[in-house]
């Protein structure tokens, strides 16, 4: 790694580190916030979050494709000032119409954010970084994550209006220093001009590039375990105490600040990429076999182990799908288009957002161990689909760009 590239990476590292910790405090917090201090319903909270997602997942790509006509360093730190003002905003949305409205620009904001960073990072760093300073800044999201989650406990903690409102005020300052370091990055080389309409119909005609969008938005259907599913199913399902959901977290959250960047280190090229992302699936069916098992394991003692065992091949999984997905999205989208073509890869992070959470607990807490095992094969059946549509995929690109 050059000395350009270094400075580049580490800046990156600050900002996404920085959102990081606001975004912590604030996932820990803002649900109580407003059903219990603000007033809103659950229900229409759930519906607020979920239109915000919709929201989100809609403007992707449009967002994706101004950053590729106005520069995706302008465009990131546009969206990242646009968060913080909707952040800012939250304490005085207290109706449900006011809410929506400002939790459906956070969604648009942060969605768009996503595919702008991602562009500016595919202009500042050569292709063969890409996925390794991808990993970093993964490391580095993870830990301010853990560090942000820390300040929402202790807000949660004291249980005030004025506890919570500073944890929004943590969130907006946060995104505010992020919009600060972006403006101080290189804006790089100028994109290939093309024509407005002529680039965003690119993208839906690229049926290959589509597809895999598609399946890496079925392995992201892990998303919601974590923050959801695996409490619930532990309290509803097993014999371990309640607080094994913490521990399977916090063994997520240290292994991948410790272990990103060297899962990362296997993926060269877009080939050993769709390698990788199919031995996730099959880590992830492992994974949601031991999960299963947890059901029916005869002791509390016992079930932590297995959950253990299951949180170490789950982690796995999500590392390896993280660092050949990375390298997927980056080295088959043409040059000149990366904001365009992010904005698409990466919609399905919305997308898990919002339909993930009602499936997966249906499915899950519904069928018992059979709901696992069908998440399972369905993530499997995704990673394996992967490397022949990633072959599809090279066949439309220059040539050698997939390594045999």
């Amino acid at each position: 790694m050059n000395a350009d590239t270094a400075r580049v990476a580490t800046t990156l590292a600050r900002t996404h580190l920085v959102n990081a910790i606001g975004d912590g405090a604030f996932y820990v917090t803002f649900a109580l916030y407003f059903t219990h201090v603000v007033g809103l319903s659950a229900t229409r909270f759930g519906l607020g979050v979920s239109l915000a997602w919709g929201a989100g997942f809609l403007a992707s790509m449009p967002l994706g494709h101004l950053a590729d006509r106005i520069g995706p360093r302008r465009a990131a730190v546009a969206l990242a000032a646009g968060t913080a003002v909707a952040v800012a905003v939250l304490p005085v949305a207290r109706g449900f119409p006011a809410f929506l409205v400002v939790i459906c620009a956070y969604g648009v904001c942060q969605s768009g954010l996503i595919a702008a960073r991602q562009a500016l990072l595919t202009r500042l760093v050569e292709p063969a970084e890409r996925t390794r300073v991808r990993a970093r800044l993964q490391s580095r999201i993870n830990g301010g994550l853990a560090l942000g989650s820390v300040v929402g406990a202790i807000a949660l903690a004291l249980d005030t209006r004025a506890a919570y409102v500073t944890v929004l005020a943590l969130d907006a300052v946060a995104f505010g220093i992020a919009a600060l370091l972006l403006s101080r990055l290189p804006s790089g080389t100028a994109p290939t001009p093309v024509a407005g309409g002529e680039r965003a119909l690119t993208v839906l005609r690229d049926r290959p590039y589509a597809v895999l969008t598609l399946l890496n938005a079925v392995m992201l259907l892990y998303m919601p375990l974590l923050s959801l599913v695996i409490p619930l199913w532990i309290v509803a399902a097993t014999e371990a105490p309640t607080w094994m959901a913490a521990v399977v977290l916090a063994l997520n959250t240290v292994s991948v600040m410790l272990w990103q960047m060297r899962v990362a280190r296997r993926v060269t090229d877009v080939s050993s990429a769709a390698r990788t992302v199919r031995t996730a699936g099959l880590v992830m069916l492992g994974a949601c076999a031991v999960f299963a098992v947890t059901g029916s394991t005869p002791s509390p003692g016992l079930t932590c182990v297995v959950l253990v065992v299951a949180g170490l091949l789950q982690v796995l999984a999500e590392m390896l799908q993280a660092a050949g997905s990375w390298e997927l999205s980056f080295g088959l989208a043409p040059a000149g288009r990366h904001g365009l073509y992010q904005g698409m890869y990466n919609s399905g992070i919305p997308l898990a957002r919002i339909l993930g959470p009602a499936a997966l607990t249906g499915l899950i807490l519904g069928y018992g161990a059979t709901g696992w095992l069908i998440l399972g094969v369905l993530i499997a059946v995704a990673g394996l689909a992967t490397v022949p549509v990633t072959r599809w995929a090279a066949r439309r690109r220059p040539v050698g760009i997939l390594a045999e």
